[in-house]
């Protein structure tokens, strides 16, 4: 995977902000999102919703975090 967003250790909004951020710089394609609570993921999966942005996979990993993968055409 190329583009990543690595929000794992950082309070909300940043995991948030930094998933944003990259929305308006990529416009459209496939990146990915490491977060490491719940409460994050919850909050990229609404945000990329609002955004127009699906998300098509959701992969815990092995330090209870989780790798998002966002896609927009």
């Amino acid at each position: 995977m190329g583009e990543q967003v690595d929000a794992r250790g950082l309070s909300c909004p940043q995991p948030v902000i930094l998933t944003h951020n990259k929305m308006k710089v990529l416009r459209k394609g496939v990146f990915e999102v490491l977060v490491d609570t719940d409460t994050s993921r919850e909050n990229i999966s609404r945000l990329a919703k609002n955004e127009g942005w699906e998300i098509i996979d959701t992969k815990k990993t092995e330090d209870s975090g989780y790798i998002l993968t966002l896609r927009k055409e």
